[in-house]
C-alpha cells in the first residue's frame, strides 16, 4: 500500500517522519505535531525526497498505516499489507529517485511474495476512499504499471 507524509504539510528534509514514526515527535517544535503527537502510526518503509530507504518495522509484522481500511473485501488492512510511504504530500510532484526506489523494492516484494501480484500494489485512497486521498494525483500509477508489467 502507497502512501504519501510529510512533516510539517508539504515540507520536506528534516527528520520528523522519522521522529514521527518511532513515537518521539516533539509537540513543541510545530503546531501541527502539537495535533498528531500522540498517534500511534508507523509504516514499514519510508522513501525521501532524496530517494534514501528507511525500514521502520519488519515486512512480516503488523505496521499501523491504513488505518480504518478494506481491499477485495477484507477490513483492517494492516493486518495483511506492507506500507509504503514516500516522502511528499498531494500537492507537489515526488522526485524521479523515490520512483527508482520505489520500482527496486516492488521488484523485490514481487519476487519475494509469490502470492502478490502488481495489481495488489494500492494506494491509500484505494482502501479507504473518501477518508485518504494519498499517494495523491501526482502519483505516476502509469510509470509504475508499465514498469511491473
Amino acid at each position: 500500500m502507497l502512501h504519501n507524509i510529510s512533516l510539517p504539510p508539504q515540507q520536506y528534509g528534516a527528520d520528523w517522519i522519522e521522529k514521527f514514526f518511532c513515537n518521539q515527535l516533539p509537540a513543541t517544535e510545530h503546531p501541527y505535531f502539537a495535533e498528531i503527537c500522540d498517534l500511534k502510526v508507523s509504516a514499514h518503509l519510508l522513501i525521501n525526497r532524496s530517494g534514501e530507504l528507511i525500514q521502520f518495522v519488519p515486512l512480516l509484522k503488523r505496521a499501523w498505516h491504513a488505518g480504518v481500511s478494506s481491499y477485495q473485501g477484507r477490513e483492517r488492512c494492516n493486518d495483511f499489507s506492507i506500507g509504503i510511504e514516500l516522502e511528499g504530500s498531494d500537492d507537489d510532484p515526488f522526485e524521479p529517485v523515490q520512483y527508482q526506489m520505489l520500482l527496486k523494492v516492488l521488484r523485490s516484494l514481487l519476487a519475494h511474495y509469490t502470492n502478490l501480484q502488481a495489481e495488489h500494489i494500492v494506494g491509500h485512497s484505494d482502501i479507504a476512499p473518501g477518508r485518504k486521498t494519498d499517494p495523491g494525483p501526482y502519483f505516476d500509477w502509469a510509470l509504475l504499471r508499465n514498469y511491473l508489467s
